[in-house]
């Protein structure tokens, strides 16, 4: 028996179609509810039932305007467009449960920090401590040009930017007001003390931001820190800064990249514990294996081709090429630039990119099968992997994460992998870590606590 404990969450994000191309049409599928604020609350209650630890909410600020040099496939398969803020249905969940977590998503390429520290720190009130936040750097070329550039940030200058964005954010959230500035002194006429709360002054090649936080301190402070990466620049910054990090590999062994992520947290003087590791999962569950496949052939049969080259941003159209070609002859042949495409993807055939990206059905972390065999597979990537948890993607609203529910997490309580069902409300760094609801003093944002080092 495995001794770690799964951190589950389920990958979601307020748009018809997320990362399952074409699924939407699945009879009985409630994707097209993402505007229903019951929607959110309806499956949060099921998920905080089911053991879930959070909700992870993705999210994007542009559309998929690559494939076919526009957007009309990406509006046609319902592709992350429409989408709604995922900031904002996290108060409706809040409202209905107790111990869920919620992950969102927000990008530090384009909005300053100043209002984005206080809309967290509101969320981390509303929700009692459960929020975290995705740090993201936007990589789509149309998000780039919705706020007044005219290209994408080249990938480690988003990171560099991204580096001070967070200084400006450890400043607001643990410098600015001491935890007891507010003193609610009602004879003496003061709600909060004035000489326990301070501007940042905060100076650099990007921001510059004078304070004070205008919330008081969260439940939190920080909210828990997400980061999705496996680049030499992510992970850097991830060693750094992150609590959670959500990664993958493009086939090949992931403990590698395991391994790297810690190796960068020690590097930085924090602890390689420090430092949880998720993947994205995929699980069919049903109470027979022969069912739990039918399952998979069913939703797999209504997958869409396009979506796929859609999300990937694919700089050619592969239904317009004998799958045997190389994808460098596609370009060839489109008159597209290939420079951009690693000689790794050019040397693919067709046929085989079409597959790699296709990452709803990639095998590498699946599960399909009864109960036991399900467990049986999660516990071997704990152990094998060395990954600290998944974020569970989702087939169809709500069968999978039900499903997973009432069949996955009865026996992966049993097997002491998820906690109880009566474990008791806590904030999410407590429920992820085990330990305090505030960062670790390992963690560079300590250094500005009660306005040291500002």
């Amino acid at each position: 028996m495995s001794a770690k404990r799964l951190i589950l969450n389920l990958f979601e994000m307020s748009t018809p179609t997320h990362i399952t191309h074409g699924l939407w049409r699945l009879p009985g599928n409630n994707r097209h509810r993402y505007t229903d604020i019951g929607y959110w609350q309806e499956l949060a209650v099921l998920l905080e039932e089911g053991g879930f630890d959070a909700v992870f909410l993705a999210d994007v600020v542009g559309a998929y305007d690559v494939y076919r040099d526009g957007f009309d496939d990406a509006l046609r398969e319902g592709l992350q467009i429409p989408n709604t803020d995922p900031l904002l249905v996290v108060p409706a969940m809040a409202a209905v449960t107790r111990r869920l977590g919620f992950g969102v998503t927000f990008s530090t390429s384009y909005e300053p920090p100043f209002a984005f520290a206080r809309r967290m720190s509101t969320l981390d009130h509303l929700t009692r401590g459960r929020v975290g936040w995705n740090v993201v750097t936007s990589y789509l070329p149309n998000a780039a040009r919705n706020f007044g550039l005219a290209d994408e940030i080249p990938h480690d200058e988003r990171y560099e930017i991204a580096e001070e964005y967070l200084d400006v954010l450890y400043k607001l959230w643990e410098g600015s007001w001491d935890d007891d500035a507010v003193v609610r002194d009602a004879t003496g006429g003061v709600y909060s003390d004035p000489t326990k709360v301070r501007r940042i002054d905060h100076v650099g090649r990007r921001f510059r931001v004078a304070g004070p936080h205008l919330s008081e301190p969260s439940p939190q402070r920080t909210p828990v820190l997400f980061q999705a990466t496996a680049s030499p620049a992510g992970i850097a910054l991830a060693g750094r800064h992150a609590e959670v990090v959500f990664t993958g590999t493009w086939g090949g062994p992931i403990r590698p990249t395991v391994e790297a992520i810690r190796r960068s947290a020690v590097e930085q003087g924090r602890a390689a514990s420090d430092i949880k590791v998720l993947v994205q999962a995929s699980v069919f569950v049903a109470p027979t294996d022969d069912e739990a496949r039918a399952t998979y052939a069913r939703y797999r049969a209504y997958r869409s081709e396009i979506g796929r080259y859609v999300h990937s941003s694919t700089p050619f159209d592969p239904t317009l090429h004998d799958p045997s070609a190389t994808v460098g002859q596609a370009l060839a042949a489109e008159g597209r630039e290939s420079g951009l495409v690693p000689p790794s993807l050019r040397r693919m055939t067709v046929a085989q990119y079409s597959e790699a990206v296709d990452e709803a059905w990639n095998e590498r972390f699946q599960a399909i099968g009864n109960p036991a065999r399900v467990a049986d597979t999660i516990e071997r990537w704990l152990e094998e992997d060395g990954i600290d948890g998944i974020n569970l993607r989702q087939y169809h609203s709500f069968d999978t994460a039900l499903g997973f529910a009432r069949l996955a997490t009865p026996e992966l309580r049993r097997r002491g992998l998820l906690p109880p069902a009566d474990e008791p409300p806590a904030t999410l760094r407590e429920r992820v870590f085990g330990a305090g609801p505030r960062l670790p003093d390992s963690h560079p944002a300590r250094r500005y606590r009660n306005g040291r080092s500002l």
